[in-house]
């Protein structure tokens, strides 16, 4: 017979390991968590190049319910945000409700049933409750480059990396100006002989001004938890507040002018500054924060290459002005597979289509959370949820908090489905874009990965986190088919 289960949730990351806490601690206790990796952790698990660290400040970047005196940095660095997940999902007792190495392949909805029939590596499943929570950094993207299938050398992306390469000595091409690279070629660029950074669109780069903790502020925390509690609310306070910059394209001047004032300090030379000075609104790309990535591209063995790739040859890169480059490595710091997730392809709703042939490019979601004509749907950092200013735990907190008071609505009134009406769906998405519009992420001049197939910016919030919590705070049933 096959396995029920009250809610299945997909993913062991922030989204995953929140949302099973959340349910587990108001008394929902038939569940599992589907984790095709071997261990929790997400893209805190994947991302492990050299250099990887979070850009949100620590005490906000982790759960609210679950504070951590002991981070070290004020923006801490992979291996402690890896370790507190584990440590978070021990001591709230969801580690025995993960099963790893399990993989979802489909999930559909059986009318029949009212439940969601999944089928995974491991077997088949079925789950009153489905709650996806993949989050949008999870498969990465690696180019179609003419003849890279011909490379001799060694490739891999910044989310897959190659620890067993050892990099020393190497001619390096990096792909791709990112924030993940923005973070491992410091960190890789005094070893290699050479790298070359193939850079589409430069960057806005602010200062990072990170700092150790003291282990004397470190027992402060741990002996007087409201002082913990306070910092992260002045913290959470001044990100907010720097929402504002970007609510409209030509408000982020005091932004530009830092960004160039630390170019012009870290970057001497003024033919490469010009290689490094954006020509679009700061914002409309992802900001990017550090105090070394500009100095490591002035050093003599890094070129930053502006021109298009033309092609990839066995041993080395050819630049559109027919320039050839000799490599030994590849690196992509490429980004993900944003607003075209490949869990959308496995998801099947009431009419037998799956999310991304609803969605047809462009991710819509009620609240980023439910989606009409899919019952019993939650999706953890689904459309419109990313922010480029604030942390998003904070944005999975409220959705976690919905999931549950959907749930107990469904208890109280003894209805096995809810869903949201498509009126509701259209009203707020239209929302959404009416408050996008003239924003900087529209509005700015440039193309980025917040904006999908479409051209529609359906990845971020344009509000402060203030506003997306409010409104979920409460389930409004006249929103929802029960």
């Amino acid at each position: 017979m096959t396995e029920h289960l009250r809610v299945v949730i997909i993913g062991a990351g922030f989204g995953g390991l929140g949302a099973a806490i959340r349910l587990t601690r108001d008394g929902v206790g038939d569940l599992a968590v589907l984790e095709r990796a071997d261990d929790v952790g997400g893209t805190w698990r994947d991302n492990s190049y050299p250099g990887c660290a979070c850009d949100v400040p620590s005490h906000l970047y982790s759960y609210s319910f679950a504070p951590n005196p002991d981070w070290s940095r004020s923006f801490s660095p992979q291996p402690e945000i890896w370790a507190y997940l584990r440590r978070t999902a021990d001591e709230y007792g969801v580690t025995p409700l993960i099963r790893f190495g399990t993989e979802v392949t489909a999930a559909a909805w059986d009318e029949v049933t009212n439940a969601w029939q999944l089928t995974t590596n491991r077997g088949p499943l079925t789950a009153d409750v489905l709650v996806s929570a993949t989050g949008p950094l999870c498969e990465p993207v690696i180019p179609k480059l003419p003849g890279l299938e011909t490379f001799a050398g060694t490739t891999f992306h910044s989310a897959r990396w190659r620890h067993d390469h050892d990099l020393t000595g190497h001619r390096v091409a990096v792909i791709g100006t990112g924030a993940s690279a923005a973070q491992f070629v410091p960190a890789i660029a005094p070893d290699v002989a050479h790298l070359d950074l193939y850079q589409r669109t430069p960057p806005w780069v602010m200062p990072r001004g990170d700092r150790p903790l003291s282990e004397r502020m470190r027992r402060l925390y741990r002996t007087v938890p409201g002082l913990q509690r306070l910092a992260r609310a002045g913290i959470y306070a001044s990100r907010e507040a720097f929402f504002y910059n970007f609510r409209a394209a030509k408000r982020g001047r005091l932004g530009e002018r830092i960004a160039l004032r630390h170019l012009r300090r870290q970057v001497p030379d003024p033919a490469l500054r010009a290689k490094l000075t954006p020509d679009y609104a700061m914002g409309c790309k992802r900001v990017l924060l550090s105090d070394d990535y500009l100095p490591a591209l002035a050093r003599p063995n890094v070129t930053v290459v502006t021109e298009a790739i033309r092609e990839i040859r066995p041993d080395a890169v050819v630049a559109a002005d027919g320039t050839v480059r000799p490599v030994d490595t590849i690196i992509f710091g490429t980004g993900f597979h944003v607003t075209d997730l490949p869990i959308a392809e496995r998801i099947l709703g009431r009419d037998g289509r799956s999310l991304a042939e609803v969605w047809q490019g462009s991710p819509q979601a009620h609240l980023g959370t439910t989606v009409a004509g899919f019952p019993n749907l939650f999706l953890i950092l689904g459309p419109n949820t990313g922010l480029g200013d604030n942390s998003v735990v904070i944005m999975g907190e409220a959705q976690m908090n919905l999931l549950y008071v959907a749930l107990e609505h469904l208890r109280r009134t003894g209805s096995s489905t809810v869903e949201p009406t498509a009126e509701a769906q259209r009203a707020w998405v239209a929302d959404v874009d009416r408050m996008m519009r003239g924003t900087v992420w529209t509005a700015g001049g440039c193309k980025s990965w917040y904006l999908d197939s479409t051209g529609r910016n359906s990845t971020l919030w344009p509000r402060t986190t203030w506003a997306f919590r409010r409104r979920l705070a409460r389930f409004r049933a006249e929103e929802y088919v029960t």
